[in-house]
């Protein structure tokens, strides 16, 4: 009876869940080596990051000036737009965002399996922030800079920052990681890095963290990619004949079946 089960759960995650696609050797290969040089290089800044941060010196140097200079530009309308951009990537606003394009995408999706990775990534940021923050209690800037309400939390890392730069890096590379224009690709990752560094940038304008507690974030955010990354492609990816990886490019939603059919 237990065989029984786990061949139902097996046809089951095969035709809803699982979404295999074929490319060369090589493909697959280099899918790896950039999770690899993610994770690395994420890994790597984070802790230079958090080196100058506890010390005080090198890289935190560039948080007075910058804050400085954004408080030197702040004028109504940008005051403005700051605000209205912290409500939409807050607390309260980006949780049902990530959930309605979550549980949407797994609805109408033909397999599940990259609204769960999203899902799945997007936890992973949660985790990491609250379990970092704490442990490292660094002060934000003076409460009299904080131009909403006052927060009394840690301030490195930023989990704003890093929970739209999870949203964004993680959903543009599921998305575009299926197509094979490069060129695109490129320009959607752009576009997501711009609204992160806004959203940074957002955020210390409103004084609420300093440059520093940004980057740390980003960094993260590179681990947490490159994890997605490297957990995609060990599940999805196969090595196609010639063959297969041509079949694929012609039929792009010929990418999630079984090679069993």
């Amino acid at each position: 009876m237990g065989g029984s089960g786990s061949g139902r759960w097996a046809r089951f995650h095969e035709r809803f869940i699982v979404e295999v696609r074929y490319l060369p050797a090589g493909g697959r290969r280099t899918l790896l080596i950039v999770a690899a040089a993610l994770v690395v290089t994420g890994a790597a800044g984070f802790l230079v990051v958090l080196d100058s941060a506890l010390e005080s010196d090198d890289l935190s140097a560039i948080d007075a000036p910058v804050e400085a200079w954004l408080a030197s530009g702040r004028d109504e309308w940008l005051t403005t737009f700051m605000i209205v951009l912290a409500i939409v990537f807050g607390p309260i606003s980006m949780p049902i965002v990530i959930l309605v394009t979550t549980v949407t995408w797994g609805l109408l999706a033909k397999h599940a399996w990259r609204p769960l990775l999203l899902a799945g990534g997007m936890i992973l940021g949660v985790i990491i922030v609250q379990v970092l923050a704490p442990i490292i209690g660094r002060e934000r800037p003076p409460a009299e800079e904080m131009m909403l309400e006052f927060d009394p939390t840690s301030s490195f890392p930023s989990g704003h920052v890093m929970g739209v730069a999870d949203f964004l890096f993680i959903g543009t590379y599921l998305v575009f990681s299926r197509h094979r224009r490069p060129l695109i690709t490129v320009l959607a990752f752009a576009a997501a890095a711009f609204v992160v560094l806004l959203t940074a940038a957002c955020r210390i304008y409103l004084g609420y963290h300093w440059a520093t507690d940004a980057l740390a974030s980003i960094m993260l955010s590179l681990v947490v990619l490159g994890t997605v990354i490297a957990v995609d492609t060990l599940r999805t990816v196969r090595v196609g004949t010639p063959e297969q990886v041509a079949e694929a490019d012609r039929r792009p939603e010929a990418w999630g079946r079984d090679e069993r059919g």
